[in-house]
């Protein structure tokens, strides 16, 4: 018979792990540029929140830590959306173009490989600005504005989920 207490403890230390793999994969999904990380991340603490309350174990220090987390994933989605959509803004490119290029990173991450949707993006916009203004050279610049905003937008959503999952860390590990 397997002891109660070994029980919670493996269980316990498999949960830290298998949501420490989620918000790494998270994290590190930042790189694909439509992958939602923040998210993904928020996500896996969101069910360590629900098992841990299931199980007796949440604190309201681990609630006042799973809001700031929550607080973190909304600012860093806003802070996404607003570093790309002003770089790509400043150019005037057309909603239609930006909107094209996600749709073909997303479909060539979920079709393909998200290694792919990286150069789908770019490629994607850099496609239907050459359809829209017919010339290389403007396209081109338009392409590489966003993959400066994108570049800007990774670092700070880089930023925001490391300090995710020290909180987390925080949560798991130390209360």
């Amino acid at each position: 018979m397997i002891d109660p207490a070994f029980w919670d403890l493996f269980s316990q230390t498999l949960l830290k792990v298998l949501t420490f793999l989620i918000l790494l994969t998270g994290l590190f999904g930042l790189v694909v540029p439509v992958f939602p990380g923040i998210t993904v991340m928020w996500l896996a603490t969101l069910g360590y929140a629900i098992l841990q309350a299931i199980s007796g174990h949440m604190t309201w220090v681990g609630w006042l830590l799973f809001f700031l987390i929550t607080l973190l994933m909304i600012a860093g989605n806003i802070v996404d959306n607003i570093i790309i959509a002003k770089h790509m803004r400043d150019k005037d490119v057309p909603w239609s173009s930006i909107l094209l290029s996600f749709a073909a990173g997303i479909i060539a991450s979920i079709f393909l490989t998200p290694l792919v949707g990286i150069i789908a993006s770019p490629a994607g916009l850099f496609l239907a600005e050459w359809r829209r203004v017919k010339d290389k050279k403007i396209a081109f610049e338009t392409t590489k504005t966003w993959m400066k905003g994108w570049g800007w937008s990774f670092l700070a959503m880089f930023g925001i989920g490391i300090l995710m999952i020290l909180l987390w860390g925080l949560w798991a590990w130390a209360v």
